[in-house]
Formats: structure tokens, sequence, C-alpha cells
């Protein structure tokens, strides 16, 4: 089925979520016919947030609104689910398009599998009833789900359609681009060559893949890095705990410009502690790049102003390799808490493979290294 196909028997007037790569023709056909113009279609920093605002959106227009995710994105939308939508407490209707990762039967990451088995769990704890969508879903199926979806609607009730992989096709893709220079696997090639023996915390996605290959194509070894392979927008809080308990080491977090603002709240745990020994990275392309390239706020706002609000010692951008490498010299050299926004280009290398060891191997030779003298 088309993506515009979709969007077109759903008709709603107004969308939010966070993009997946199972979800892209989706929100590719959404930001062909919307952009992101407020009115009609916001990406949201998490999916618990657009919940949030869709729920805003009902109060306001008595319409029913879509959120859209990766499954991955149910845990931030259990506390508005159980909490706000719920109709034994504002009855608040929503149509949820879920993409499917981790299918049963299917190959996929280790992050994605026990989500991928408990999705339908999950909605059915929430009392969330729900239809999956795959390739030979027909439109006159899925205009009869909608319709029975439309009557529970009217009733207060959430629903749901949970999305197969390869279950939409695009009409064309979209081509997502920014005007900086530096790729993003060039930044933490210089973040590798200063960081030394020190720890390394990669957020999840295509980051934390270029890591891993840029140590295997120089024979380092993988005990130096975290790879947080799930979890998206944690990786700073994983770097804090592991600065503040290991102080005489440095720690450099290499994160995201879609994770940070994710949870952005954790930056200002981390300023208010203020570990000396913390060096944290934002590589910010604008974009969602790892799962399709949907654009983020990330451009709008200034993550270093924020950082500097909330009690970062030392705030610095970069855009060049000159400046990237000055910025990187300085940090090694300091014992302050250090933000460095990184302005990167959208794109990555089509070859670009995934981690070869398990997330509990990294895990015992990550430790292993941190415990060492």
């Amino acid at each position: 089925m088309l993506a515009e196909t979709l969007l077109d028997i759903i008709g709603a007037d107004f969308y939010t979520g966070v993009p997946d790569s199972a979800l892209k023709p989706f929100c590719d056909a959404l930001i062909n016919r919307y952009g992101t113009d407020g009115q009609h279609h916001i990406i949201g920093a998490n999916e618990g947030n657009c919940a949030a605002l869709a729920a805003g959106y009902y109060l306001a227009s008595g319409k029913t609104p879509v959120v859209y995710m990766q499954n991955s994105g149910l845990g931030n939308v259990v506390n508005p689910a159980a909490s706000l939508l719920h109709e034994k407490v504002y009855g608040i209707p929503m149509l949820l398009v879920i993409g499917w990762r981790g299918e049963p039967d299917t190959k996929d990451e280790p992050q994605h599998i026990l989500q991928g088995v408990i999705t339908g769990a999950q909605l059915d704890l929430l009392d969330i009833p729900h239809e999956i969508v795959s390739r030979d879903t027909t439109e006159d199926q899925l205009r009869c789900i909608l319709e029975q979806f439309r009557a529970l609607h009217r009733q207060g009730r959430q629903t749901a359609l949970i999305i197969r992989r390869g279950a939409l096709q695009a009409v064309s893709d979209v081509c997502y681009s920014n005007r900086y220079p530096m790729r993003r696997e060039d930044v933490i090639r210089q973040i590798v060559r200063v960081s030394g023996e020190d720890p390394v915390i990669a957020t999840t996605g295509k980051a934390g893949r270029e890591l891993y290959e840029i140590r295997e194509a120089d024979g380092s070894g993988h005990a130096r890095d975290f790879l947080t392979v799930g979890s998206m927008g944690h990786c700073s809080s994983i770097a804090l705990g592991i600065a503040l308990h290991c102080p005489q080491k440095r720690v450099w977090c290499i994160d995201g410009d879609g994770a940070a603002l994710m949870h952005m709240g954790a930056m200002a745990v981390i300023g208010a502690q203020a570990p000396e020994n913390l060096v944290h990275i934002i590589i910010n392309n604008g974009a969602h790049e790892s799962v399709g390239g949907m654009p983020t706020v990330a451009e709008r706002v200034s993550i270093p102003d924020a950082a500097r609000a909330f009690g970062y010692a030392a705030v610095c951008e970069a855009e060049t390799p000159e400046e990237l490498a000055c910025a990187l010299n300085e940090a090694q050299q300091k014992r302050v808490l250090t933000l460095i926004e990184v302005h990167a280009a959208i794109g990555a290398r089509v070859n670009l493979g995934r981690p070869t060891s398990s997330p509990a191997e990294n895990k015992r030779a990550f430790m292993a290294h941190l415990q060492a003298e």
C-alpha cells in the first residue's frame, strides 16, 4: 500500500510523532504533504511529548489526532496513555501508528527483539485495541478497521495500527540535507584520536555503528566503548553515572541532536552534578538520520545556550575539522564539565555495518576496562 493512500484513508488533520525507519514511507509522505507546519504535522521530542501534544490538539479541535512512533517509543507513551488519555481519566481519542521493529521470526537487532515480542501485549495492557497492517492488507480492509476504530474514538478510546516493515511503499523518497561539510564518521574519528584510552559512550544509531567500525579498522579493540544500542536519549545519563563513579577517568559522551532533545532534562541533572571529568559532545545534523533523515528542531534552538543555562562550565561549537580539533584538545587538557556541539552533514556510508559482538560481550569488556588501573 502506498503511504499516501494510508494518509488518505486515515483522513486526520493533525499528525505528530518521532520518526522510525519502518515508517519511513509514512514519514516521507507527511513531509511531502505538510512539511512540519505546526498546524498539521509536528515532529516531537519524544513519544510521550507527542501524545500530550496530540491531546492538546483534541482539546482545542474536538478531532482525533494521529501519533506515529517506533514500537520502542511505547515506553515513553505509557504514562500519558494510562494517566491522561484513558477513558477512566480524560477519555482523549487518539490513533497510534506504530512501526513494528523486532517482529517475531524476523531478523533484527538485539535491542528490538524483546520489544517486538511484547508490542501487542503492551497495547493490551494499556487497553488500546490494535490491528496489524502488512503487505497483504487491502485498502478496503484498512477502511473497515478504521471505521471500527472511529467508533471507539467516539467513546474516548485510543487505537493503534501496527505497521509491519515493508507494508508501506513511498511514491518517492525525500532527500534530506543541510549546509554542513563534516561527516559524522570523521567527527567520531577525531574524537577517537583525542580520547586515547578514555572510556567513550556512544548514542544509539549510526554514531555507535561508526565508532565500532573505526575501532575495527584501526585494530584497537572495543573495550573502551559502550554502545547505547537502544534507549534513545539516555547515553548522556549513562555517561554521567560512569563519570561520577570513575572520577579518575575522563569520560567522553558522543550524543546526537535527536537523542539529546528526546530527554533533555538529563542535561540539567548533568549540569547540577557538574562532573569535571565529563565531555559531552552533541553531533548535530538537525536530523533523525538513523531512521530516515526527518528533521529535528535542533537547528532552531541553541544547544550551547541551554548547556550554559544548565551549568556546563565550558561550552563551544565547531563546524570545521580545525574548530573541532581545537575544541577536543582544549577539552582533553581541562578538568571541567564540557559541552561541544559539532555541526555535521546528513549522510553515512552506504556500506556501514553493524557491531558483530553482542551487547553482553560489549558490557563485559567495557566494565573490565573501567576497572583496570
